[in-house]
């Protein structure tokens, strides 16, 4: 049956009678259909991905591509004169992620499917998501973000469990989600929902009554952890979906004939940063409710789950406080105290320690003894963590140690966000390329080929007035598509140093007063949130905002650099943006970034990195070699051994190079003043000068003279530049997430 008749079936008229809503409810339909068809259950050993983000954004045209019905869908839509990206305007993006983590978490999912393994993704069904992003008078506003629509690719199933807190207990439903494989299986997203959830318990924006849990459990992503109530809301959270994977596991893996005392041989955990982590507590729980002891709980457990650790950054180590997990989850505290206990006589080292001096509970430490493995997200990474961050467990358990460099689907990422340029590449190389990345290493043949490269940059430059129309169209600004592209689009955090950017276009507005011009125009687009409770995060976005409306007033700046935020970045967003980059911004003070993905993507399709040695901007400049990046700032060690000195004093920066101190003080000067908001501008430079954790004054002079550099060569090399690009497109096939998985499989999963 075609899409066409499907649709006719459904509504009794034919697409070209029918409403685009219309067609969009038939194409849902259709498509969950056709992925059923696809479902198998494939070996003994299941994975479950268990994670608190997936950012899977929107579904049909991926799903269409996955299932190898995209053209002939697309076909049927133009005979209609319908299009499919009136379509994708009508799809609400699932609100489930936040930043590289989910949207890591979904590429994942989408590779398990393609390479036909065996696995789920485990999460939370968040009604309203992290928060919608509204500007207002230069500042972040948070709205709710709702997306179940009657239309949604949730599908309600009967699975149910009661879930036990301290003093009550809330009864879950599980939503699932098809994951659909390139020309493979589907899987499952697996997403756990309190039936007692209550929207209307929020109000002006975002807020909400945190103490009431059994309504507000599933409301939003990282709800505000600002005061005790939202932490202890967090722990609350994450048992719940925890509780409810143990259960899911433990029904499925008896199901299929495990006597649980052989657990590992039907599943394995992969615990995706510490958020997930009471999963095993609560299996050992779940385990000696079912007859085990103690001893033989914890064995079997341990020889389940595996972490996976994405940062170095102490807040996103987890640490709760006893006393929550005393109100929370009483009946994981005597297990936890156990498995603290066992630690500390095997090892006389207060560091190892899983309740720490302040009584609270270490989550990353219970992951690192009570699992089979740990894992970084780049080489670098995974390196400090061996080296510092983790140093003293690496040194007791050297074998759980390993890296697993991210990746990215190309399906998601090339295919269905660019497909004019990957038309182009399959005109050049053929289509394998789709299945097996490290087949774009072909297009390293023409790289000296003019009519190649004029091709490259005309797709281009089409994808950035699709940009331009788009920005429009979305925000009513007015880009020029001839400028240079320089893009930063990333959530919105001091260490990834948009604040250093942001001193750029300071400094660049300056000169341009002054007389010394940039080689070309540039379009500086931002795309990123800041958490509703981080202040210095949100004064940046109001900064960026607020020198946008600066330069755009003034004509003889304005026809040089513009500033742009997109606003509600998310990753729809990013599928118009990234085809657009020309310079991909990865400035990250360096050891900070765990991975990067962004970096990746922004590659893919063409652009060039200016970025630090940080995360994976290590390994792509590996891949496409010192001519074809530009690199900057300090490296790692010397970042490290600053810290651990403890004598950088920003202060002293500001004092003694005027630009930044010229650039600095315009944030708080009379023009920023003058359209901004006096207190937040403020602070931001009082914490730049004061305090500048992330080290970005000893990285400014180096990045204005690269930057420059890059538009530089842009503006008077085009033929060289393209070169670049292309060598960045067929350097790309290593972050394929499909080889990640593989990897994973190998060495870790073994699902067979």
């Amino acid at each position: 049956m075609t899409a066409n008749e499907y649709v006719k079936n459904r509504f009794g008229r034919f697409m070209d009678e029918c409403t685009n809503e219309e067609i969009y409810a038939g194409l849902l339909g259709y498509v969950k259909e056709k992925a059923k068809e696809k479902e198998s259950s494939q070996g003994k050993k299941k994975l479950y991905y268990i994670s608190a983000e997936f950012l899977i954004g929107k579904l049909l045209s991926n799903n269409l591509i996955n299932l190898g019905l995209y053209d002939e869908v697309n076909k049927e839509l133009e005979k209609c004169g319908k299009s499919m990206a009136d379509l994708e305007e009508i799809e609400p993006e699932p609100s489930l992620g936040n930043g590289g983590l989910g949207r890591l978490a979904a590429c994942f999912l989408d590779s398990i499917a393609t390479l036909g393994l065996n696995g789920d993704g485990v999460g939370l069904n968040y009604h309203l998501g992290l928060f919608k992003q509204v500007f207002e008078h230069n500042l972040q506003k948070e709205e709710p973000n709702h997306w179940i629509t009657e239309q949604s690719w949730l599908t309600r199933t009967d699975r149910t469990y009661k879930i036990h807190f301290g003093g009550f207990s809330i009864q879950s439903r599980m939503y699932d989600i098809d994951v659909v494989g390139y020309d493979n299986r589907t899987t499952k997203l697996h997403l756990f929902d309190a039936e007692s959830v209550d929207e209307s318990l929020v109000h002006d924006g975002i807020n909400f009554d945190k103490t009431q849990f059994a309504k507000n459990l599933t409301l939003f992503l990282y709800p505000d952890d600002s005061d005790e109530n939202g932490r202890l809301l967090r722990v609350y959270q994450q048992y719940f979906m925890v509780s409810n994977a143990a259960r899911l596991i433990l029904d499925e893996c008896v199901a299929k004939g495990s006597n649980l005392y052989d657990l590992a041989d039907y599943a394995v955990v992969q615990i995706n940063d510490t958020h997930p982590t009471m999963v095993i507590p609560e299996l050992i729980r779940l385990l000696m409710e079912r007859g085990m002891t103690i001893d033989e709980a914890i064995e079997v457990v341990s020889k389940t789950c595996a972490y996976t650790n994405h940062t170095i950054l102490a807040e996103a180590l987890e640490k709760w406080p006893m006393h929550f997990m005393q109100q929370a989850v009483p009946q994981l505290v005597p297990i936890i105290f156990e498995l603290n206990n066992r630690v500390n006589k095997k090892y006389n080292d207060p560091a190892v320690s899983i309740i720490n001096g302040d009584n609270c509970v270490c989550m990353a430490h219970i992951d690192i003894h009570y699992g089979i493995s740990v894992n970084g997200v780049a080489a670098l990474h995974t390196e400090i963590l061996k080296d510092t961050e983790l140093n003293h467990f690496y040194k007791l358990y050297p074998e759980k140690f390993n890296n697993k460099t991210n990746g990215i689907t190309f399906r998601r990422w090339l295919l269905s966000c660019n497909h004019e340029l990957a038309g182009f590449i399959e005109s050049l190389i053929g289509g394998g390329f789709k299945k097996d990345a490290m087949e774009l290493r072909k297009l390293a043949a023409f790289e000296s080929d003019k009519e190649v490269l004029k091709r490259l940059m005309e797709i281009k430059a089409d994808n950035k007035k699709k940009l331009a129309e788009w920005i429009q169209k979305k925000q009513g600004v007015s880009v020029n598509p001839d400028s240079m592209f320089s893009i930063q689009s990333k959530r919105l955090h001091e260490y990834k140093r948009q604040q250093l950017n942001l001193l750029y276009l300071i400094h660049q507005y300056f000169e341009i007063k002054e007389g010394h011009l940039p080689a070309a125009p540039v379009t500086a687009v931002f795309g990123a949130k800041a958490a509703p409770a981080y202040q210095i995060a949100k004064d940046i976005i109001h900064a960026l905002l607020t020198l946008s409306e600066v330069i755009a007033e003034d004509t003889e700046v304005s026809k040089w650099i513009q500033v742009v935020l997109i606003e509600n970045y998310n990753v729809t967003a990013a599928e118009k943006m990234i085809p657009a980059c020309d310079l991909s911004e990865q400035i990250s003070l360096a050891s900070k970034e765990a991975s990067g993905t962004g970096n990746m993507k922004f590659m893919l399709n063409g652009a060039v990195t200016l970025g630090t040695l940080d995360g994976a901007n290590v390994e792509i400049r590996d891949c496409v070699g010192d001519e074809n990046i530009y690199i900057f700032g300090q490296n790692s060690p010397q970042v490290i051994r600053r810290y651990e000195r403890g004598d950088y004093c920003a202060r002293e920066w500001y004092e003694t190079d005027p630009n930044i101190r010229r650039a600095v003080d315009f944030i708080a000067g009379e023009q920023m003043m003058g359209k901004g908001d006096k207190k937040s501008l403020e602070r931001l430079k009082n914490e730049l000068v004061g305090k500048d954790w992330f080290q970005t004054f000893p990285d400014f002079s180096a990045y204005v003279v690269r930057k420059n550099q890059a538009v530089a060569d842009y503006a008077v090399n085009p033929e060289k530049w393209a070169k670049m690009a292309l060598k960045n497109i067929s350097g790309a096939g290593f972050f394929s997430s499909d080889r990640t998985i593989e990897e994973y499989n190998k060495d870790i999963w073994h699902l067979g």
